[in-house]
């Protein structure tokens, strides 16, 4: 198999190309024409002589692969199924929601950690996505030119794949990649702390965490992770970093009836968020085969949100999209292994 260029930094391809015993400028060339021009061909990048795209075909590949499947809602989201390997596949949902459109990509293929409410967590890790993979779920999306934010929630643990990602959000934000701004990108984590503090570093893109219970023993049922990065030392992280003014935390959390939706949860993530600057994300859970969970009603759920807006805590509750599809991370990809 051929070595890929997409994914690469500038200086990567600057370097790659000097290797190859051409001038630096012919990197920069080949950056711009990546990812500002997004060229899917070597012939297509005019700037370079044709001795130098013969010698770049012969020993290169660009690295893009188009979605193998797509599924549409009635909602306008979309699920695109790309591989990742012989039988493997990760999943990326496009989400269109009036003025904006958010891309939320995958970083694994499956995952590791457990989470018992979540289906990808079923497959188990199967691999790390490359940083071109990761990129490719943005590059190679066919409305990609609509999209206006993109969350890194898709299948896999991002700071369990720390090196990739953090590669792929400077190409994102750099001015040589494509310019984005930060505080368009949001990265998720369900509390890995060192990756996360290396990210909190070394980006400048927006942190979500998954909480889902402000309590030790019920989240180590749901989230094995809070045995090893308790919940109380990831918020001593959090507290001890300077977000600035534009930079925001959020806090993911998903309702189960009966587990996580009564006042004692208002009153103890009151607690534990004080002095926080942050919002709430609540969100519906979907169900996914053989788990007993269920999903709090919704009178619950807005009953909760009031009560958390009461504590002065920004909360706003999340709209379910693309039931109609299973566009839960994990289920398709996991009906398309079987």
């Amino acid at each position: 198999m051929m070595e890929s260029l997409f994914g690469k930094k500038q200086d990567e391809l600057v370097e790659l190309a000097l290797r190859q015993g051409l001038p630096a400028y012919n990197g920069r060339q080949i950056t711009e024409w990546l990812y500002k021009k997004r060229m899917t061909s070597f012939d297509g990048m005019s700037s370079l002589s044709k001795k130098t795209r013969e010698l770049l075909r012969q020993n290169y590949e660009i690295g893009l692969q188009p979605p193998v499947k797509v599924w549409q809602s009635a909602d306008g989201t979309k699920k695109y199924l790309f591989t990742a390997g012989e039988g493997r596949f990760i999943e990326t949902a496009w989400i269109p929601d009036r003025e904006r459109a958010t891309l939320c990509i995958s970083t694994q293929v499956g995952c590791g950690m457990g989470c018992r409410f979540c289906m990808t967590a079923r497959q188990g890790l199967q691999g790390q996505l490359s940083c071109g993979e990761i990129l490719n779920q943005y590059q190679s999306l066919p409305e990609r030119e609509k999209v206006s934010n993109i969350v890194y929630m898709g299948m896999g643990e991002p700071f369990d794949n720390l090196a990739n990602v953090l590669v792929s959000l400077e190409i994102l934000t750099s001015g040589w990649g494509y310019a984005m701004s930060p505080r368009r990108i949001t990265v998720s984590t369900i509390g890995v702390i060192p990756g996360m503090q290396e990210f909190l570093e070394k980006s400048k893109c927006h942190l979500a965490i998954s909480l889902h219970t402000p309590f030790a023993d019920e989240r180590k049922k749901l989230m094995p992770v809070e045995n090893k990065y308790p919940l109380r030392e990831v918020l001593e992280v959090i507290r001890g970093f300077d977000f600035g003014l534009q930079r925001r935390i959020s806090f993911e959390y998903i309702m189960f009836r009966g587990l996580n939706d009564t006042t004692r949860h208002v009153s103890e993530l009151a607690r534990i968020l004080n002095k926080i600057r942050c919002r709430i994300n609540l969100i519906r859970f979907h169900p996914i085969p053989e788990v007993e969970l269920e999903s709090s009603d919704d009178s619950t759920i807005l009953s909760f949100q009031q009560a958390l807006k009461n504590k002065g805590i920004i909360t706003t509750l999340r709209a379910s999209r693309g039931m109609d599809i299973d566009a839960a991370c994990g289920l398709l990809s996991t009906k398309e292994i079987k």
